[in-house]
């Protein structure tokens, strides 16, 4: 059986403290909490933290709630609350979507929201459901709060825009009329990791498509943001062939590798194909003409 190296351990009891213990024990300090993903690579010394700094107490970070025209959504909150939540399903129906189809219960029920974007993997759902929203992180440090979009937010694979004595606190989704989304995936069976995925938020405005976000998982180094086909669809009605070069745009502007999961030529098809299918869906749900 694989086991990690040696590490400290200690529960904080709140944010300020989890930052001080940050501070005060350096760069090779790390930050737990469903662990789904940290754990797994401590095992296979691929992550070597010294310490780690448990954050399951921190209930303050745990909330979906909507406030100053945003939903606020705590780094804390359990993949199982983002499924259920009445809030999210309503504005951004997405979250639910991509929640059906990540890992398993036994993962939804501890994995949080903060843990899975601050992992960075490229092949992780809710970091292109969050780029699609057009969302924002709060980051909080010693020093105070700062507000990061996420464009800015993921910096490499496996590495953010977080600092050494700094954690992940909130998640901003802006508020607006006329929004609908969705997300499709394709993997090799339930819960496993996506052959690829792709999340599509719009706002419809008088018949247009008034602004569009589009992010794929598992199909680059990093969570590919869709930039060209957002300003191809941005200001125009939607029409089949518009969403169909959007599909064509997403099936070129990724970069997907060859792997067990299948070759480049097919990863990229799909890409099209399911930018195409969360686009369609996304529209209908902001028209409320989902079947």
């Amino acid at each position: 059986m694989q086991t990690p190296a040696a590490f400290e351990y200690e529960r904080a009891t709140s944010v300020e403290g989890a930052i001080a213990s940050l501070q005060r024990l350096g760069p090779e300090a790390r930050l737990i909490a469903g662990g789904h993903s940290l754990l797994p690579m401590m095992k296979l010394r691929l992550a070597n933290p010294e310490h780690l700094i448990d954050v399951n107490d921190l209930a303050e970070l745990a909330y979906i709630r909507e406030a100053e025209g945003e939903i606020r959504i705590g780094a804390l909150t359990r993949h199982v609350d983002l499924l259920n939540s009445d809030v999210l399903a309503r504005h951004y129906a997405l979250f639910r979507d991509a929640e059906q189809v990540i890992a398993d219960p036994v993962v939804r029920n501890r994995g949080t929201i903060g843990g899975s974007l601050c992992q960075a993997d490229a092949a992780e759902d809710l970091s292109a459901v969050c780029t699609a929203a057009k969302a924002s992180v709060v980051i909080r440090g010693a020093e105070g709060e700062r507000v990061v979009g996420m464009d800015q937010f993921h910096v490499g694979p496996y590495m953010t825009a977080v600092g050494a004595a700094e954690m992940l606190t909130e998640v901003r989704l802006p508020l607006r009329a006329g929004a609908g989304s969705a997300h499709e995936k394709v993997e090799r069976r339930a819960g496993d990791w996506a052959i690829a995925a792709c999340s599509a938020a719009v706002w419809m405005d008088n018949g247009q498509l008034g602004d569009v976000g589009i992010g794929l998982s598992a199909v680059g180094l990093t969570t590919v943001h869709l930039t060209r086909a957002e300003e191809l669809l941005r200001g125009t009605a939607p029409s089949d062939e518009l969403l169909a070069q959007a599909g064509e745009i997403a099936a070129a502007d990724c970069a997907p590798t060859a792997d067990g999961r299948g070759p480049v030529d097919y990863k990229r098809h799909l890409v099209g194909v399911l930018t195409q299918r969360a686009l369609r869906r996304a529209i209908a749900r902001a028209t409320n003409q989902e079947a």
